[in-house]
């Protein structure tokens, strides 16, 4: 759904964020930035359903895509670069650090359980969400939920707007003011139990309340893995290891609707996202593993 530039930007963006914002306001500086993504997502199934409706033809809406992706190029012009990598930079011409770094026995634990969470996360967050749109539209005969193309974009903007969006910016401040941890076992734990009553769920009022509410804690805790991500490593790796904990977790996630479609084969959707739910434990586990990084100073 998203280029390899487009996520290599979350994580160069997640680092310049970290480390161009005082300690006190980085929370909620990085959950304001991540929540424009649920804005995207939003204008993307309006614009999907449109194109859609209009022209019958998906291909459309991947060259609506291409728009934003140059404007993307235009932003990226006039923001610089961080003082803090600048400075770094300066003092180690002569001594790079290794990507292998980020496993030496005093940075293995954190690259490894940051890694697992974001798998876990992701793989529950593709799974269902991938999903969400044809098992709206798919008959009731067949485990769906038999809604047409436009009452779908409804749901699905308001999944976005109502539900991902406020998830993305509290995150930042229930993360700033009870800690990183506390946030991300809330949110996993919250999003794990509500998307088996989601998916029991039969009436439209319903489907869209629980569709927010799981959108808002099962997309919110995205939030926080930039934020200690970038809290968890110094300067000098940062972004190597944001990198892999983050994007090489997409990766391996990108299983996830496979493996969700090939589960609702079995049965049906409903009964498969309950696979989501035990990925969204999981990654509520694997938080449990990292240090408490809040009022933490980067290095």
């Amino acid at each position: 759904m998203y280029s390899a530039s487009a996520w290599g930007e979350w994580n160069t963006g997640a680092t310049l964020v970290a480390e161009t914002w005082p300690t006190h306001l980085r929370a909620k500086a990085i959950a304001i930035v991540q929540s424009s993504w649920a804005w995207g997502y939003a204008a993307a199934a309006v614009v999907a359903g449109f194109v859609l409706k209009a022209t019958q033809n998906w291909r459309y809406v991947f060259f609506v895509g291409i728009l934003p992706a140059l404007v993307t190029l235009w932003i990226r012009k006039s923001v610089p670069e961080s003082e803090m990598w600048l400075q770094q930079k300066e003092a180690a011409k002569e001594t790079s650090a290794p990507f292998s770094e980020i496993f030496s026995p005093e940075l293995r634990k954190r690259t490894i359980f940051l890694f697992l969470l974001n798998f876990f996360g992701l793989f529950a967050w593709w799974g269902l969400f991938s999903w969400i749109p044809p098992y709206l539209a798919l008959p009731i005969a067949k485990g769906g939920r038999g809604f047409g193309l436009m009452q779908t974009t409804t749901l699905l903007v308001t999944l976005n707007l109502v539900g991902m969006f406020p998830g993305y910016i509290t995150f930042g401040w229930v993360a700033e003011k009870f800690g990183r941890k506390k946030a991300f076992i809330v949110y996993l734990l919250c999003a794990a139990i509500l998307v088996p009553i989601y998916a029991a769920a039969r009436s439209q009022w319903s489907i869209m309340v629980l569709g927010a509410m799981v959108a808002f804690f099962g997309s919110g805790f995205f939030s926080g893995s930039g934020l200690i991500g970038s809290e968890l490593f110094p300067t000098r790796v940062r972004s190597r290891a944001l990198g892999f904990t983050y994007n090489g977790a997409r990766t391996l996630s990108a299983l996830a609707p496979y493996t969700i479609g090939r589960l609702a084969q079995a049965r049906d959707l409903s009964w498969a996202f309950t696979f989501c739910a035990v990925a969204f434990l999981m990654a509520m586990f694997m938080a449990m593993f990292l240090p408490e990084t809040k009022g933490q100073e980067l290095t």
